[in-house]
């Protein structure tokens, strides 16, 4: 693996985005490169924050509902720069040992002995690496201290268990995604959701939001992992999709619905629409039966607005293979 960044790239001529900036990167991928996605459309403001941080070493933190994109937006980037990236996603059942390291029995020269065994973070501290810690606002707040020193200037990390003081590779970079950026469960969305300490979050450096694409680029995005929907017609299918998507997120900004459709949710039901052959069918598995009975009646309403046809009480589902099911007529 090269221990350091062997080229640059232009900000411009690799994301697209209008700026003078380069930023470092690797001439060769290693297997913990994420894969790139052609597909994926970044967001100008996040992607410069991002690419902040891995230019100068700081320590970024995206926020942003669920669905949006954020981890794969770090791992595009990633990707884009040839950079590896290493993804722990956080839970309430994580330990400082999980995060930090034990000590662990093994068997050397036919005895077994006690070592201790690094975890994650130590290991990815001491290598040219992105460390993302996904739903970081889901780590319980007394582990996610284990980090404090780590986000400070130097970002040395005190391993207590074996008496050393670790510095971070030079090349080292650390990123984390969160839906409430430690302020804990406060719509209703996101159970699980620790309230994290203040004086933690204050050491990020950059705090970056990511928000919902424009109805465009989002078709665009579903349009190009579900090839079939490419034509004229799956055009106007999606882009009714995307419509319906975009009057639940307003539903839920005004207090009208306890759930809105992600990015991801869309996708789903595109990708199920090819299975049942109906976009009515699909949507209703896709997110209807998510959302709460009480308020399905105006996620119906969505529907019909956008597709200009009532969404049927019940559908028997048929995989089709693509071929519409048939006692239901395609959407026009």
């Amino acid at each position: 693996m090269t221990t350091a960044p062997d080229t640059t790239v232009a900000v411009k001529d690799v994301f697209g985005i209008d700026s003078p900036l380069t930023v470092p990167a690797f001439r060769e991928p290693t297997p913990y490169v994420p894969e790139a996605d052609p597909a994926y459309r970044f967001q100008p403001d996040v992607t410069l924050a991002l690419l902040a941080g891995f230019a100068h070493n700081r320590r970024v933190l995206v926020q942003g509902l669920h669905g949006t994109g954020k981890s794969s937006h770090v791992e595009q980037v990633a990707a884009r720069l040839n950079w590896p990236c290493v993804r722990v996603n956080l839970d309430g059942h994580l330990s400082r040992p999980d995060l930090i390291g034990r000590d662990a029995v093994v068997l050397r020269d036919g005895q077994q002995v006690t070592e201790f065994q690094e975890g994650i973070v130590p290991w990815a501290l001491q290598r040219p690496m992105a460390l993302v810690l996904d739903e970081y606002d889901a780590g319980r707040p007394d582990v996610m201290f284990v980090l404090q020193r780590m986000l400070e200037s130097d970002g040395k990390l005190t391993l207590l268990d074996r008496n050393r003081v670790l510095a971070p590779h030079p090349a080292f970079r650390l990123f984390a995604t969160a839906n409430t950026v430690g302020l804990g469960n406060l719509n209703g969305l996101y159970h699980g959701a620790q309230r994290l300490n203040h004086a933690q979050i204050d050491r990020w450096h950059i705090v970056a939001a990511l928000d919902h694409l424009p109805a465009e680029e989002e078709a665009a995005i579903v349009r190009a992992r579900v090839p079939s929907l490419a034509d004229e017609r799956g055009r106007a299918l999606v882009a009714a999709m995307v419509a319906v998507a975009g009057l639940t997120r307003e539903g839920f900004r005004a207090g009208d619905l306890s759930t809105l459709m992600s990015p991801r949710t869309v996708l789903t039901w595109a990708e199920n629409t090819g299975i049942f052959g109906d976009p009515a069918a699909a949507f209703r598995v896709s997110f209807l039966n998510k959302c709460d009975e009480a308020e399905r009646p105006l996620v119906a309403e969505y529907f019909q607005r956008c597709f200009d046809r009532e969404l049927p009480e019940s559908h028997r589902l048929t995989a089709a293979s693509g071929e519409p099911a048939a006692h239901e007529e395609p959407a026009a």
